[in-house]
């Protein structure tokens, strides 16, 4: 039997005009080993990494102990903080989103062009590993917001697959003055959609989706509102 490997996965979620909501997914690359040419989620494998003294020392809003409490886990403290790391620095990779803030608590910005194009550099750097993210968060002095991400759901890799994950599911809103690359070295292509109409596709060849997206995304679909889901959700 396969070990399972730890990830986490982000529902990253906006309001609409209209009140309702939408959330967003990514098409992975077809020569992908795990779910290729599917609609997933971000997200990815927890890695030893995202625990490091380096990246913990740049991390605000949650501690490990509540970190621990939350996931109801065997987990050390500084390794159930990873989990949460893990979606900051996965959504980032993926799509250029970044959770953070800066030393005074501020939301970062990236409305700047020269500071939007150091931090896609960067992020291209930590995709080829050519940087390492502690190191990123260090010289741009930035902390992961891990209070705005809220963990709600816990799903296991059957034991009959030969590549298993143990994977904790995320929903955080995203920031505001930032926008999503609609492609990247892990995307193929990324799309905002409501959660019925993303259901609605599932018998399209040109749409592959499967659970458990279709699990969380029913359960999205229930919700009418943004005020609904951050009803539900509970995050800021």
């Amino acid at each position: 039997m396969v070990v399972p490997r730890f990830a986490s996965t982000v529902v990253l979620v906006r309001p609409d005009e209209s009140g309702a909501f939408e959330v967003l997914l990514t098409r992975r690359p077809e020569e992908m080993r795990f779910l290729g040419g599917f609609y997933v989620f971000p997200g990815g494998t927890v890695d030893a990494a995202d625990y490091s003294p380096m990246v913990l020392q740049r991390c605000r809003g949650l501690s490990g102990e509540q970190a621990c409490k939350i996931l109801v886990s065997h987990h050390e403290p500084f390794e159930a903080l990873g989990h949460w790391v893990a979606v900051v620095r996965e959504l980032f990779e993926e799509v250029g989103v970044l959770l953070c803030v800066d030393a005074e608590g501020r939301e970062i910005q990236l409305g700047d062009l020269a500071v939007k194009q150091r931090i896609e550099r960067a992020r291209q750097a930590i995709v080829r590993e050519q940087l390492d993210f502690g190191a990123f968060l260090e010289s741009e002095n930035i902390f992961c917001d891990l209070a705005r991400v809220v963990y709600f759901d816990r799903r296991v890799t059957p034991a009959i697959y030969s590549m298993r994950f143990d994977t904790r599911f995320y929903m955080a809103a995203l920031p505001v003055n930032q926008t999503p690359l609609t492609r990247s070295e892990e995307v193929t292509h990324s799309l905002w959609i409501r959660a019925q109409d993303a259901l609605a596709c599932l018998d399209r060849h040109d749409f592959p989706i499967l659970p458990p997206t279709t699990t969380v995304l029913q359960r999205l679909a229930n919700l009418a509102t943004w005020e609904q889901l951050r009803q539900e959700f509970k995050f800021p």
